[in-house]
């Protein structure tokens, strides 16, 4: 209950304060100067006390794009979200929103932005309609604000559920409505903080769908996630974020080809070897080696199919069974890993401030 407060509260925050009328808002996305990027962050720095959640982040977004921030929990995801939609000031560096000064003129960024939380910033007692129709108002729709949810409800495939109260929806179906909520007025950027987390695989893809509609309807979407199949499925571009630090930034194909020629899968006919099986890939091959015991699969990377083969015959000759044993490209997993040294669900730096910490930043 108090996630999905702190959410309204935040989405409101930028409503009241920063939004005023829908028509002001249209005017400005017809005259956008394409040549501006729709994020210029440079040096971006957040501090906790000691804990620094934003460490020097540096971001470039061209208008139009879906763009990716990929990272554990605890990255640093949702704070740098955050700061870029003026919910939180940022403790150095600067950044510049559709051309406008985050810090000096937030008034203008919140103009151009709309924000999807990692919790639905939903009224639970009204229905579909009703939680767009107050949006809407809030807005200033007035006498189109019944149209406007209309048009958003068939858009998002919900007009059977518009009467429905929203305690009464599926996951899927209140993640719709949350965006859906996010696009009353169109922004010119849309930041979307983790949108499919608890989805099912089906829900999941209906709201990739969505995002990609946006797209190329030429609204940039900031897009973080943890989720690897959903940053190389949507992401023109995926910076790769850990302990508050961006470590890599690129597209899919130039961030796998950071970790080599090849990785070096192997499949272990017996879980309980792995341990064994990892240590000797990684002296043999002189690189860390990353385990997952669903499947008791290891991978790593290795530079030539003559060094593959040698550390395989070294783990065959220790008496190590084996189902299986491949090179192939590098997944964005393996990629993730090289670059960390953990998997994406090992991180546990402090991403966000605590509730208390970012109710007085603002």
């Amino acid at each position: 209950m108090c996630e999905m407060l702190h959410s309204t509260l935040e989405r409101l925050f930028v409503i009241i304060i920063g939004q005023t009328f829908y028509p002001c808002m249209r005017q400005m996305n017809q005259t956008s100067n394409q040549s501006v990027p729709a994020i210029n962050a440079k040096g971006i720095v957040k501090r906790y006390g000691s804990n620094v959640a934003l460490n020097e982040i540096d971001l470039k977004v061209p208008q139009g794009m879906i763009f990716g921030i990929l990272g554990p929990n605890g990255a640093g995801k949702t704070t740098l979200l955050r700061v870029l939609s003026t919910l939180i000031k940022p403790d150095g560096g600067s950044a510049n929103i559709m051309g406008h000064d985050l810090v000096t003129h937030p008034h203008d960024v919140r103009l151009a932005i709309s924000m999807t939380g990692q919790f639905a910033s939903l009224d639970e007692e009204l229905t579909g309609r009703e939680n767009l129709m107050l949006q809407a108002k809030l807005l200033g729709f007035r006498r189109q604000a019944g149209k406007r949810a209309d048009d958003l409800l068939h858009a998002f495939e919900l007009e059977d559920a518009a009467q429905r109260q929203v305690k009464k929806y599926s996951g899927g179906m209140r993640r719709k409505l949350d965006i859906a909520a996010s696009l009353v007025a169109t922004p010119n950027i849309l930041f979307l903080d983790e949108p499919t987390t608890g989805l099912d695989p089906k829900a999941r893809k209906g709201i990739w769908r969505m995002i990609r509609a946006l797209s190329q309807q030429g609204v940039t979407i900031l897009l973080t996630t943890q989720y690897l199949e959903e940053a190389e499925q949507l992401a023109e571009r995926i910076a790769v974020i850990d302990h508050g630090k961006k470590i890599a930034e690129g597209t899919v194909r130039e961030l796998k080809n950071t970790t080599g020629s090849g990785v070096l899968r192997v499949t272990l006919a017996n879980p309980q070897q792995m341990e064994t099986a990892a240590e000797l890939l990684a002296t043999s091959l002189n690189d860390t080696v990353n385990q997952n015991a669903e499947g008791a699969v290891l991978s790593t990377r290795a530079g030539s199919t003559d060094a593959a083969n040698k550390a395989i015959a070294q783990v065959i000759a220790a008496g190590i069974d084996l189902d299986g044993f491949a090179m192939e490209h590098a997944s964005l997993e393996e990629v993730f890993f090289a670059l960390t040294g953990h998997g994406l669900s090992n991180g546990e730096t402090t991403d966000e401030a605590k509730d208390a910490s970012v109710a007085n930043e603002r």
